[in-house]
């Protein structure tokens, strides 16, 4: 499981000119899931979505969580994480998981961060999405279960 973590000052996401997930400050989580992965996966990056300080604390240092700053999630998946683009000028997307995979996986993802205590908007999986924010520092950063 690959997820882009950009943290956000404000943020949505917008299908056929309706908002579908929108938040002020957070996380804008771009979710992509891979073939191989599990409920371990999905676990293990909750956690870490959670947990990780990157928030500034009075002296100015990453030292906070969102738990402990504060802030929402808005979740979108992004099977376009996992493009191979070593070989010729189109990307490959083999290394994606199925909808019928990455779906549910991604549906226990959004779930798992609930469970986490943080609020959690979201895209619609599959769909044609415009996704908007204003990054925040900017902080963006890669985590991955692999």
């Amino acid at each position: 499981m690959r997820v882009v973590l950009q943290r956000s000052k404000e943020a949505k996401v917008t299908i056929d000119g309706k908002v579908t997930g929108q938040i002020e400050k957070g996380y804008v989580l771009l979710v992509g899931i891979t073939h191989t992965d599990t409920m371990e996966d999905v676990q293990y990056l909750a956690k870490k979505v959670a947990e990780i300080r990157i928030w500034e604390d009075e002296q100015g240092k990453m030292n906070h969580s969102i738990k402990e700053h504060g802030g929402d999630i808005l979740s979108v998946s992004q099977f376009t994480l996992y493009a191979e683009t070593k070989k010729g000028r189109r990307p490959s997307f083999v290394e994606a998981a199925r909808p019928e995979q990455a779906e549910p996986l991604w549906n226990a993802f959004n779930e798992a961060l609930r469970e986490q205590g943080l609020k959690v908007e979201t895209g619609i999986f599959g769909a044609m999405m415009e996704v908007s924010l204003v990054n925040d520092g900017p902080v963006t950063i890669i985590l991955e279960s692999k």
